[in-house]
C-alpha cells in the first residue's frame, strides 16, 4: 500500500485508525512532538514527500516553503480555509479533502442545534438539574412547522439540511450569490438580507476563509430581527462574533446556536452566560461512523498519490 521510504509530515494528532495506518505504511513525522523545527527541517525538510493535516490544524505556508519536496497535502475535513490554496498551486501541490462522507452528521447537527435552540432543550436540562421544576414552570419554546429555514449556502451538505428541515414542514429558502440552481425548488434569493428578513431560522453553511469572512454581519442580524434564530456549523470566521454578542445582548435576535466559532477553543465569555444560546464544540462531523470514514478517506488519497499519482477526492487549485 504505502511505502516505508515514503516520509509524511503529520501536522496534529489524527484519530486512532489513520494514525495506525500511517504509522504502519509510511515514515512518519509528527509535528506536535519537534521540539526545534528549525534544526528538523534543516535535517528532515527535504524527505517530506506528503502532509497530512485537517481543516482545524491548517498548514501553514512559512513550514511548507521548508519542504522542497513536498508534492500532496491531505486533509482531513471538507474545508481547507486554513491552507493557501494559491501558494500550493505556484508550487504544484496537490491538496485532497474529505468531501461527502461527513454531509448527514453535519446536517444532523444543524437539525440538533435548531431543535435545542428552538424547544429550548439545553436550558430546560439546565432548569431540571437545577431543581427549579420543583417551583416554577418552564416557558415556552417555538414550533419548527411551518417556519421558514433561511440556508446560508446551498452546497452538497446545505442541501442535506434542507432535506431534514422540509421533513420537519419548514418552508426552504436559500441565498446563493449567483443564479437558483435550476433544480432545485426552493425559494432562492441573491440578497442575503432578504433572506435574513424572510428566515424565521437561518442556517449557515458555507466555506470559510476570505470571501465569506464575517459574512453574517451587523446588517445580517439587524435583518434577521428579534423573533429570528441563527444557527452556524460553517466556520466561525463567517460570523462577526462581536456584532452577534451585542445583538443577542440587546435582544435583536431571538437567540443563536453555534458549533464553530471564531478563535476556537475561546469562547467569548457572554455569550457563556446566555440562556437563549446552544454552544457546541465543534462536533459537526462527530461521530464515530463518519470519523472513521474521514479516516478512511484521508488514508485513501494519500495511498492513491504515492501509489499512482491520483487523488481520490482532489481539491481543484
Amino acid at each position: 500500500m504505502g511505502n516505508k521510504a515514503s516520509d509524511v509530515l503529520v501536522w496534529g494528532p489524527m484519530h486512532a485508525s489513520l494514525m495506525q495506518q500511517l504509522e504502519s505504511n509510511y515514515t512518519l513525522h509528527k509535528r506536535w512532538e519537534i521540539a526545534d523545527l528549525d534544526a528538523w527541517a534543516n535535517e528532515h525538510g527535504a524527505s517530506i514527500k506528503a502532509v497530512v493535516t485537517s481543516g482545524v490544524y491548517g498548514a501553514q505556508t512559512a513550514l511548507l516553503e521548508r519542504l522542497p519536496n513536498l508534492e500532496v497535502i491531505s486533509s482531513f475535513g471538507v474545508g481547507y480555509d486554513g491552507v493557501d490554496t494559491a501558494y500550493l498551486a505556484s508550487r504544484g501541490i496537490k491538496l485532497s479533502n474529505t468531501p461527502d462522507v461527513l454531509n448527514n452528521s453535519v446536517a444532523e447537527t444543524a437539525m440538533a442545534l435548531m431543535l435545542g435552540l428552538t424547544r429550548r432543550i439545553s436550558e430546560a436540562e439546565r432548569f431540571v438539574r437545577a431543581g427549579k421544576w420543583l417551583t416554577a414552570k418552564f416557558p415556552l419554546g417555538n414550533d419548527l412547522t411551518g417556519k421558514t429555514c433561511g440556508i446560508v449556502g446551498l452546497g452538497k451538505i446545505g442541501k442535506t439540511i434542507a432535506k431534514r428541515a422540509a421533513a420537519f414542514e419548514m418552508n426552504i429558502a436559500y441565498y446563493r450569490r449567483n443564479a437558483a440552481y435550476p433544480d432545485v425548488a426552493y425559494t432562492h434569493y441573491g440578497d442575503l438580507l432578504e433572506l435574513a428578513k424572510a428566515s424565521d431560522y437561518l442556517i449557515v453553511i458555507v466555506p470559510g476563509g476570505a470571501e465569506t469572512k464575517q459574512l453574517i454581519n451587523q446588517q445580517v442580524l439587524d435583518a434577521l430581527g428579534p423573533k429570528s434564530f441563527l444557527i452556524n456549523v460553517a466556520r466561525g470566521s463567517v460570523v462577526d462574533e462581536k456584532a452577534l454578542v451585542a445583538t443577542l445582548q440587546a435582544s435583536g435576535i431571538a437567540g443563536a446556536a453555534l458549533d464553530v466559532f471564531e478563535d476556537e477553543p475561546n469562547v467569548p465569555a457572554a455569550l457563556l452566560e446566555m440562556d437563549n444560546v446552544v454552544l457546541t464544540p465543534h462536533i459537526g462531523s462527530g461521530t464515530h461512523e463518519t470519523r472513521q470514514a474521514m479516516a478512511d478517506l484521508v488514508f485513501a488519497n494519500l495511498s492513491s498519490y504515492m501509489s499512482e499519482g491520483t487523488l481520490v477526492t482532489g481539491v481543484a487549485l
